[in-house]
């Protein structure tokens, strides 16, 4: 996981010790070190006991993160006695980062509120949140109300606040690659290119045929194809009567779409998987799709690029887990918590949690001619926690909704062709009831992590989506 850079803004108010001020500053600046975080704040010596109070030192403070508006990925308020609103406003305000902002309250630690050890952080923070809200200035706030910036809970509340950081930056910048047109029986992932670009998701084309037309000008002896039939090889289980013709192809593929992407500066994609690329080309598209995943650049199926955002997301919130693409597939008997995951499939082999096998498509084998189909990820989902997300542009709202939560993959038996898995979901019938009214598609990203708290944090309050929680919600009715 890639080190994160902080803003940090320490504030205080003259009528409080200073040296409350000064021993924040030590405090958080060890414990964001500790975390394997780097902080920019205002020199100690640049203003009074290093801290952000007068408007004077809030331009001090706007400057210096404006300088490092590349390096920051967020910003993080730590009031170690009431503190100065308008300071901190002012410095937020006026750095114009649109990064996402943690504020911290430090709690007083005896009963005796002399002044000489008072912090009144309890009330301060009330006032910095009102004048955040007032500017419309998004921000996180720490799970307890007050707390030791050396406590447990504060550590809790920045590694989710980094996560957070992670998947607004990510998104917000992101380039998607857009190989292939969808398949026409797919209205389902239909989606819109402009209201992804208005939050900052750009989608970048490519027909199947200049794919393949690179593939087919790479040579057999191409350096980059030869370590690609090694990678494939070593990747899973090949049956022993698989044609070399077959690995060859694959690998030539891989390395066209790969490189394809590396040029565009694209870190997700989806791709038209069927039918054209059997037909026209004579492979599957899973295989390169399942290691461009495992290797932290998911890959949707059916150029479903929302999915593949939904993707691209998981792996940022879970600090670079690998994610999975599957259907809402099947019914568990009567389990009604329970149900089946499949797809034919693309699956990370991290995401499987199990050794796979790497061999011909079985459904659509049969139609279009197993010798064409060679590539797919099958095997079985291992057990173990997960969380799920879905985003969709809701072209007629004119917004993007969202749904996420988390579940675990079991080991009930199953016997069914691909990749598949059994996974269970409290109140399992309340989330479908929901993706069914809500008009969601049949396909949902995992990851094999539990971060759905950080998504819809980083969803809802920063990107201004709308999104379901299904682990938020208790009992009332779908919407």
């Amino acid at each position: 996981m890639a080190k994160q850079t902080f803003g940090v803004i320490v504030t205080s108010r003259n009528i409080f010790p200073g040296a409350l001020a000064v021993d924040a500053r030590k405090k958080i600046t060890a414990v964001l070190a500790s975390m394997g975080h780097e902080c920019i704040m205002v020199a100690e010596g640049a203003v009074d006991n290093g801290a952000i109070e007068t408007f004077q030192d809030a331009k001090k403070c706007a400057e210096l993160f404006q300088s490092n508006r590349d390096r920051i990925d967020g910003i993080i308020v730590i009031l170690p006695n009431f503190g100065d609103e308008q300071g901190v406003v002012a410095a937020v305000d006026m750095a114009e980062l649109k990064v996402p902002v943690l504020v911290q309250a430090c709690s007083d630690e005896t009963t005796s509120l002399e002044l000489a050890g008072r912090r009144d952080a309890f009330c301060g923070k009330l006032s910095v949140c009102n004048n955040l809200y007032q500017y419309g200035i998004a921000f996180t706030n720490t799970q307890l109300h007050t707390c030791s910036i050396e406590s447990e809970a504060f550590a809790r509340d920045i590694a989710r606040f980094a996560g957070v950081c992670r998947v607004v930056r990510g998104l917000r910048r992101a380039r998607i690659g857009a190989i292939g047109a969808r398949p026409e029986a797919f209205h389902t992932v239909r989606f819109s290119e402009k209201l992804l670009q208005a939050s900052g998701i750009q989608v970048v084309t490519v027909d199947l045929s200049d794919i393949f037309a690179a593939a087919n000008r790479l040579g057999d002896a191409h350096s980059d194809v030869q370590a690609r039939i090694k990678a494939i090889r070593n990747y899973g289980a090949i049956p022993a009567d698989t044609p070399q013709a077959d690995v060859l192809r694959q690998a030539k593929l891989c390395t066209a779409v790969e490189q394809w992407l590396t040029e565009n500066e694209c870190v997700a994609s989806a791709i038209q998987c069927w039918t054209s690329i059997q037909n026209n080309y004579g492979c599957a598209a899973c295989l390169s799709m399942s290691m461009m995943g495992e290797a932290g650049r998911p890959s949707a199926c059916e150029m479903d690029i929302a999915g593949a955002v939904s993707m691209l997301a998981l792996n940022l919130a879970s600090g670079g887990v690998p994610s999975g693409f599957v259907d809402w597939n099947n019914n568990y008997l009567e389990e009604q918590d329970k149900c089946v995951v499949t797809h034919c499939s693309n699956y990370p082999k991290s995401f499987m949690g199990a050794d796979v096998e790497i061999s011909r498509l079985d459904i659509l084998g049969q139609s279009l001619g197993a010798e064409r189909c060679f590539g797919g990820i099958k095997g079985r989902l291992a057990a173990g926690p997960f969380t799920y997300a879905r985003i969709s542009t809701d072209d007629t709202r004119g917004t993007i909704k969202a749904y996420v939560g988390s579940g675990d993959f079991t080991d009930d038996p199953l016997e069914c062709n691909g990749g598949v898995g059994v996974c269970r979901i409290p109140r399992l019938q309340h989330l479908l009831d929901h993706l069914c009214r809500a008009g969601f598609e049949h396909h949902v990203a995992m990851n094999r992590s539990r971060c759905a708290d950080i998504l819809h944090e980083a969803f809802s309050r920063y990107l201004g989506w709308d999104v379901y929680h299904h682990a938020a919600v208790k009992s009332e009715p779908a919407d």
